[in-house]
C-alpha cells in the first residue's frame, strides 16, 4: 500500500521505524525462575489477608470451602496451561500474545483488555484493604481515605520507575515478609481451632440450606467470586516473560512454584481464621486476620498487633506487584497500536512510566471515589474471569491447529486439564452476575468500550513490527511459499 500499510484479516498493519521500537524497550535478563515465583506469590499475597472473607456472607464456610477448591483446581489447570503458552510464546503482551496468535486480532484485544481490567482495578481494591489495616493501627492518625491511597501509590509507582530489577527484588523481600506473618497468624490460631466456629452463621431458608451451607447451594455459587481472590492474579507471571532471563525454561518453574506456595497458604488460612474466631465474625471484616487473632484471644494482643503490622507488607506485595502487571500489559498493547502508541515510551531505565502512570491515576481515583474495596473486587474479578475463558480457550485452539509448535513445556493432560479450567471459567464469570449485577454491567460497560475503540479506529492501525504480531507476517510467508 502506498502509505506503508497492509490489510489483513480484517485489520490495517503499519511497518514502524528502528526508533519506534528502540525507545520502547524493556530491560531483559532481570528474572529467574525463583524471582518470578516470588512475582506469582506476590501479586495474589494480599487475597490471605483480605478480600476472601466477605465469601463467609454469601455462603458461609461451607459454601466457601466448596468455592475455594473449586477455584483452587481452576486455577492450578489454568497455570499449568500458562506454562505451556509462557514457554512457547514469551512475550510482554502475554495472556493477549497468546490470544492474538489463536483467535486474531480482535479476541487478542479483547483477552488484553479484559486482563487490564483487572490489573487496573485490582491495585485500588487492595488500597482500600491497605487503607483499612492503617486504620485499625491509627498509624500516624490517619484515616482510610485518599492520603492513604495516594501516598500508596506515588511511593510504589516511583518505585518502579526507578528499575524493574529494584522492584522486583523489592517486591520479592515484602513478600518474604508477609510470608512470615503468615505462618505466625496460622501457627498463633492453632491453639484456638473450633470446629464449631466453623459453623456459627444461622442457616437461612434458603433452597439446601444447612449449618454447613447456611446460605443454600447457591450460596457456593455466589462465594465462588471470593474464593478467586485467594488465586487472583497468578497468572500476571508471563507478563515478565521479556524480563525473565530464560522464560522459556523458567516461567514454567516460576508460575508453577508460586501457586504452589498459594495453595496451601489458601487452605491454612481457610481453616485457622474462621476456625479461631468463627464465620460470623469474620464475614464483613476489611482486616480479618488481625480480627480474628483479637476475636480468639479476647481483646488486643500481640498477635493481633504483628499481624495487623506486618499484614500490610502482604497488601502492599500484591499492590506493589499488580502495578507491575498492568503496566506490562498495557505497555504491550500500546506498543502493537490497539492502545495509543505514546502509552508505552520507554525512559532511561527502561521502564514503561506513562504505562505505570495513567492507570495508576484512575485506580487512585476510583478507590478514592468508592471507598469500597468489594465491589471493586468484583468489578477485577469480572475482568479476570472472562481473561481466563479466553485464555484457556487459546490453549485448546492452538493444541488442535499448531499441533507441531514447539513446546519447550507441555501441560499434563493437555487439552483436558485447561478444559477443565475453561468450563471452571465459564461458571465463575456467571457467579460474578449472582453476587452483584451492578458490579458486572459496570465491566461488562467498560469492555464494550474499549471492543468499539478497537472496531473502529485502532485495528485500522496496528504495529506489524511487535512481537505479538510478527507471526502474522510469519505465518504469511509460510502460506505464500506453501
Amino acid at each position: 500500500m502506498a502509505d506503508g500499510k497492509r490489510h489483513v484479516h480484517g485489520v490495517d498493519y503499519e511497518k514502524v521505524t528502528a526508533d519506534y521500537m528502540r525507545r520502547r524497550q524493556l530491560k531483559s535478563g532481570t528474572a529467574g525462575w525463583v524471582l518470578l515465583a516470588g512475582l506469582g506469590v506476590a501479586y495474589v499475597i494480599s487475597g490471605d489477608f483480605a478480600g476472601w472473607n466477605f465469601g463467609l456472607a454469601q455462603g458461609g464456610w461451607g459454601g466457601l470451602l466448596i468455592a475455594t477448591v473449586l477455584m483452587a483446581v481452576m486455577y492450578t489447570c489454568m497455570v499449568f496451561g500458562l506454562a505451556e503458552l509462557s514457554s512457547s510464546i514469551p512475550v510482554a503482551g502475554a495472556g493477549y500474545g497468546f490470544a492474538r496468535r489463536a483467535l486474531g486480532p480482535f479476541g487478542g484485544f479483547a483477552t488484553g483488555t479484559a486482563i487490564l481490567i483487572e490489573y487496573a482495578i485490582a491495585p485500588a481494591a487492595i488500597a482500600v484493604f491497605i487503607g483499612s489495616y492503617v486504620e485499625a493501627l491509627g498509624l500516624f492518625g490517619l484515616k482510610s481515605g485518599w492520603p492513604v491511597f495516594l501516598a500508596a501509590y506515588v511511593i510504589f509507582v516511583g518505585v518502579h520507575l526507578w528499575g524493574v530489577g529494584e522492584a522486583l527484588r523489592l517486591m520479592f523481600v515484602i513478600t518474604g515478609v508477609a510470608l512470615v506473618a503468615l505462618v505466625v497468624f496460622i501457627i498463633g490460631m492453632i491453639p484456638k481451632f473450633s470446629a464449631a466456629r466453623l459453623f456459627d452463621i444461622p442457616a437461612t431458608d434458603a433452597f439446601g440450606a444447612s449449618s454447613f451451607l447456611p446460605f443454600g447451594i447457591f450460596g457456593v455459587w455466589a462465594a465462588l467470586v471470593y474464593a478467586i481472590w485467594f488465586f487472583l492474579a497468578i497468572e500476571g507471571v508471563p507478563l515478565a516473560a521479556e524480563e525473565a532471563r530464560d522464560p522459556r525454561r523458567d516461567m514454567p518453574r516460576g508460575i508453577i512454584a508460586g501457586m504452589t506456595v498459594l495453595l496451601l497458604t489458601a487452605a491454612l488460612i481457610l481453616v485457622t481464621a474462621p476456625g479461631g474466631a468463627g464465620s460470623n465474625a469474620l464475614k464483613e471484616s476489611g482486616n480479618p486476620l488481625p480480627e480474628a487473632a483479637r476475636r480468639a484471644f479476647g481483646g488486643d494482643n500481640l498477635l493481633a498487633d504483628f499481624v495487623n503490622y506486618v499484614g500490610l507488607a502482604g497488601l502492599i506485595a500484591s499492590f506493589f506487584s499488580i502495578i507491575y502487571a498492568y503496566s506490562r500489559q498495557l505497555f504491550a498493547l500500546s506498543r502493537a497500536g490497539y492502545l495509543p502508541r505514546w502509552l508505552s515510551v520507554t525512559g532511561r531505565r527502561h521502564t514503561p512510566y506513562l504505562a505505570l502512570i495513567v492507570p495508576a491515576t484512575v485506580g487512585f481515583l476510583l478507590a478514592s471515589l468508592t471507598m469500597d474495596g468489594d465491589l471493586l473486587i468484583q468489578i477485577a474479578v469480572f475482568g479476570a474471569t472472562v481473561s481466563y475463558v479466553l485464555m484457556m480457550l487459546s490453549h485448546i485452539v492452538l493444541r488442535r491447529r499448531e499441533p507441531d509448535m514447539p513446546r519447550p513445556y507441555r501441560t499434563p493432560g493437555g487439552v483436558v486439564t485447561t478444559g477443565v479450567a475453561l468450563v471452571l471459567a465459564l461458571a465463575a464469570v456467571v457467579a460474578t452476575f449472582l453476587v452483584d449485577v451492578k458490579a458486572a454491567l459496570i465491566t461488562a460497560g467498560i469492555f464494550v468500550v474499549c471492543l468499539a475503540y478497537f472496531w473502529f479506529y485502532s485495528r485500522h492501525r496496528l504495529v506489524a513490527n511487535a512481537p505479538e504480531e510478527e507471526f502474522e507476517a510469519i505465518e504469511r510467508a509460510e502460506a505464500e511459499l506453501a
